[in-house]
């Protein structure tokens, strides 16, 4: 058997170590978050509450009234299955620093010496962007958009009843698209650095990416409101005249 095959027999036991030791993290934060149920919970529906601090730090600039949206269940089994979807949810978040951790650790032996810490300051940045991203879905956007359509009537006839489902599904969908969304900025210094891209073309095409993160935001969030379009839409646009200083550095 040549080196070459001994070589990619070890690398494919490392890469099995590191899978297993990612897949035990992931369990065991998972487990955890399920056993602590109560403050799962409490964190994931908190917008729900008309006391939620978003509302409550709004409510200084502006009188907000108050409201109140139950959610219901629909399913035998839907709230134990939402139980272990959100707390593997949980799970893979708050293992995500170790995920990424041991995945550069077994990467960067590939890599030389000068490229370790520029793909350091990536991961870092990738990281950190798509944390942001998340919390500003979860303190912004989604509160307002919750807010704003659970409490939309076409008529005081028509009573709203949101099911968990529909709530959970919905949070988790714009919180990642938001996580997604804040690498914008990485992903423009990348292709800057490489030369596809500078700051004079992005801002002489400013107008045609506004109707692009128009569109981009209507996908996201298909409810035909101009309120949660709006929503969505202006912190793309503060990303990308982050991008746009960004990739002129």
């Amino acid at each position: 058997m040549s080196k070459q095959t001994l070589d990619f027999w070890a690398h494919l036991d490392q890469l099995r170590g590191v899978m297993l030791r990612t897949a035990v993290v992931i369990v065991v934060f998972a487990v955890a978050a399920f056993i602590f149920k109560n403050t799962l919970f409490a964190i994931v529906l908190a917008p729900q509450n008309a006391d939620f601090l978003t509302y409550r730090f709004f409510s200084k600039f502006t009188p907000l009234p108050d409201f109140s949206v139950p959610l219901i269940n629909t399913g035998l089994a839907e709230q134990f299955r939402i139980h272990m979807k959100v707390a593997f949810e949980a799970g893979i978040l708050l293992a995500s620093p170790y995920i990424i951790f041991v995945i550069f650790k077994f990467v960067s032996p590939a890599l030389y010496k000068r490229e370790k810490r520029p793909m350091m300051q990536v991961v870092f940045w990738g990281y950190f962007m798509f944390v942001i991203g998340v919390l500003v879905s979860y303190f912004l956007i989604f509160p307002l958009t919750f807010r704003f359509l659970g409490t939309y009537q076409v008529s005081q006839t028509v009573e709203n009843l949101i099911s968990l489902s529909s709530y959970i599904d919905t949070l988790t969908m714009l919180c990642m698209w938001f996580g997604i969304l804040f690498e914008l900025p990485l992903l423009c210094w990348f292709f800057g650095k490489l030369g596809i891209l500078n700051a004079a073309f992005m801002r002489r095409y400013r107008r045609h990416a506004i109707i692009l993160l128009l569109i981009l935001a209507a996908i996201i969030t298909p409810t035909g409101d101009i309120f949660t379009l709006l929503v969505v839409a202006l912190p793309l646009y503060a990303l990308y005249e982050i991008s746009i200083f960004v990739v002129k550095k």
